[in-house]
């Protein structure tokens, strides 16, 4: 099985020294899929959200996100990927056998709905993970209350959409969680400038934090 080269930098994105030079950091992805949904979408969300997590738990993270096509070799370099739009998103035969190897080699990723992906992310799972089945967790997962900040009560409603609740989804392989699906929460336009979504600071600062906990998850597990 094709290894990891991401390992060595797992610890160094969780050290709490600001001053770690920025070519030890750590690096995450954000996902350019196919199907023609708007990968590209929410395109000041990652690079705040590193800024957050950079300032307020000292990690390590490069400020400038990659991104990485779904059978790119890069993968392996990554521990964290996340993929967001409105629309379709496919993987052809190679980019779901790369990602599952990824996954089942130790990466994240981390799907937000961004309104109107649903239909389409679970029949894009699937050809990756035939034999799993996407699971919402429970309030009590460690994702939401073993990482720094706790959600008691799951997922925050970042976005109203069509006002139901913040949903969490998720894939686990072997006992570790490889992908986690956000759906009617939107976090992504939480972790956006401010004047973009013209969310509140209270919406904005669960968003970041519920954020800081994905990122924990995947350099920890």
């Amino acid at each position: 099985m094709r290894k990891l080269f991401f390992a060595p930098f797992i610890a160094l994105g969780l050290m709490l020294s600001a001053a770690q030079p920025l070519d030890n950091s750590v690096k995450i992805g954000l996902l350019k899929y196919k199907g023609g949904g708007d990968w590209y979408a929410n395109p000041t969300s990652l690079g705040n959200l590193i800024k957050f997590c950079n300032e307020q738990l000292g990690m390590n993270i490069d400020p400038e996100p990659v991104t990485v096509e779904p059978d790119s070799p890069e993968l392996f370099n990554l521990a964290f990927v996340h993929a967001t739009g409105h629309g379709n998103i496919t993987f052809n035969d190679s980019e779901a056998s790369n990602l599952r190897k990824w996954l089942e080699a130790g990466g994240f990723l981390h799907l937000d709905d961004n309104y109107g992906m649903d239909p389409f992310v679970r029949p894009a799972l699937k050809k990756v993970f035939p034999e799993l089945e996407l699971q919402e967790l429970p309030f009590s997962y460690p994702i939401y209350t073993k990482e720094r900040y706790v959600f008691s009560t799951g997922l925050p409603k970042i976005h109203e959409h069509d006002g139901k609740a913040a949903e969490g989804y998720g894939l686990i392989y072997q006992g570790r969680l490889v992908v986690f699906y956000s759906h009617e929460c939107d976090l992504g336009d939480g972790w956006e400038n401010p004047e973009v979504h013209k969310d509140s600071p209270q919406a904005r600062e669960n968003a970041f934090k519920m954020g800081a906990n994905l990122l924990q998850y995947a350099f920890t597990n």
